[in-house]
């Protein structure tokens, strides 16, 4: 990627407040999740990564959330430090292994997370201004780091965590810590899981705690028998299919697998969710060809897709810019 990239995109983006100034006024228009940061481009879940993905314009940042032994939570996809970090490094193996549940938060602050896939320790033209850019963020550090940069960035920078484990302990976590930072039904915000009955259990105790939050349920785009679309989900007893109306009942949106053969997107799927009042997000775009990510982008967006989360944010930013002004 070159240097100018950066600034290119940002010029591209101006008029529907891609790069900066209020998004207040601006249409409605699909977003722009950055998956696990600029994954393509820098070390995933980290604040350089996340502030990169910002600069780059888009409207969402992702922190998978794992809880460590003392029970915080941080952004880290996987429930291991071995592919991300230099734990081996540093540490002996606990249990066989290097499950982040086995260390504190102080022993996994030491760690510095690495470059996996296309991602490097650099990117031409950028300065992160964390300063430790490349460490394990804790959630409330994502937090504050998504209300910092909304004042550096003149815009709001939206948060999308996803609960990692079907765990209590990760719900009432990932609630106090949302509920502590003025999070509500209005914010720029979605708490996603691939777990129905982790987000049941969410969507009650906001209830009880009188403050609904919206939530994305993660799966693939299916149907039943009857060609009905449905949502996939993998549960306790295996796959199941969940009509689109009763994930409604607990969700605001669906977040589909693309570009698989077996659990295709279709418009129909679309158009169904959103009959049923539901917002469709698409994951994951990793192609890191310009020409063909476009190509990528343009088709799910055609079909009516409201959000997509982009392992290459700059190329989804672009793309999706091209698709509102095209409209």
């Amino acid at each position: 990627m070159k240097a100018f990239s950066l600034a290119a995109v940002c010029l591209s983006a101006l008029f529907i407040a891609g790069c900066g100034g209020s998004d207040n006024d601006a249409p409605a228009q699909p977003q722009v999740i950055a998956h696990r940061g600029a994954s393509g481009y820098l070390p995933e879940h980290t604040l350089g990564g996340y502030e990169l993905a910002i600069r780059m314009g888009v409207d969402f940042i992702e922190p998978d959330l794992q809880l460590t032994k003392d029970g915080a939570l941080v952004a880290i996809h996987d429930d291991t430090l071995t592919r991300t970090t230099n734990v081996a490094a540093l540490f002996a193996q606990r249990n066989g292994g290097y499950k982040v549940s086995d260390f504190t938060l102080a022993e996994i602050k030491t760690l510095t997370v690495v470059p996996t896939s296309t991602g490097k320790t650099s990117y031409p033209g950028f300065t992160p201004s964390a300063a430790t850019p490349f460490a394990v963020p804790t959630f409330q550090e994502v937090v504050d780091f998504a209300k910092k940069q909304s004042t550096a960035v003149g815009r709001e920078v939206g948060i999308y965590p996803e609960a990692k484990q079907a765990d209590p302990v990760m719900e009432d976590g990932i609630l106090k810590t949302l509920n502590a930072n003025g999070y509500n039904a209005n914010s720029k915000l979605y708490i996603q899981s691939f777990s129905d009955a982790t987000l049941r259990s969410l969507r009650a105790k906001q209830i009880a705690q009188n403050n609904k939050m919206p939530q994305v349920l993660l799966g693939v785009a299916t149907a039943a028998a009857d060609g009905t679309p449905r949502m996939g989900v993998t549960g306790a007893s295996g796959v199941q299919m969940l009509a689109l109306k009763d994930v409604a009942a607990f969700n605001e949106g669906v977040g589909v697998l693309i570009n698989n053969t077996t659990y295709p997107v279709t418009k129909a799927f679309i158009d169904q969710a959103h009959a049923a009042g539901l917002k469709v997000h698409g994951w994951t775009f990793a192609q890191a060809d310009a020409t063909l990510a476009a190509a990528d982008f343009r088709k799910f967006l055609d079909m009516g897709m409201d959000g997509v989360f982009a392992n290459y944010p700059d190329l989804a930013v672009t793309a999706r810019n091209a698709y509102v002004q095209g409209k």
